[in-house]
């Protein structure tokens, strides 16, 4: 997917819209396609998984780890009300429902994975298995 800068020389804004560059566009439900961007980081004693998803609640994700693998799901049912008629013209995210999954670096305790959401940040800290230190021992030859 190509990004398209605003400040065209050659088109106007006014027709940036209607030479789109993603196919998806003129797919009648594409807000559906919608992911949550993330951050990873590491540090020494852990990795970290920050994913934006603003405006959902803790109880609406599930994180699982399997197989060094680690799904993160959301499923929410919308909150529709009977008076409400909005009608959108164009719509780029969604985070009701989505699926990430990550594979897993070999040195992780998956038992103490632990997770946190706080201002719309889900926040994913994977502990690092503890490297066993080896011992040096000076051999003398007779």
């Amino acid at each position: 997917m190509k990004t398209v800068s605003n400040n065209s020389i050659w088109l106007p804004s006014l027709l940036d819209n209607l030479f789109t560059e993603n196919r998806l566009d003129a797919l009648k439900n594409y807000e559906t396609f919608s992911i949550p961007a993330i951050n990873i980081h590491e540090n020494l004693p852990n990795f970290v998984i920050e994913l934006a998803a603003p405006g959902l609640k803790k109880e609406n994700f599930t994180i699982e780890a399997e197989e060094n693998i680690l799904k993160i799901t959301s499923k929410s049912v919308a909150e529709k009300e009977d008076n409400d008629t909005t009608r959108y013209t164009r719509r780029e995210f969604n985070y009701k429902n989505f699926e990430r999954s990550f594979k897993l670096p070999e040195n992780i305790k998956i038992e103490d994975i632990q997770a946190s959401y706080e201002s719309g940040i889900l926040r994913i800290t994977l502990p690092k298995i503890e490297e066993k230190k080896t011992l040096k021992k000076m051999v003398e030859i007779s």
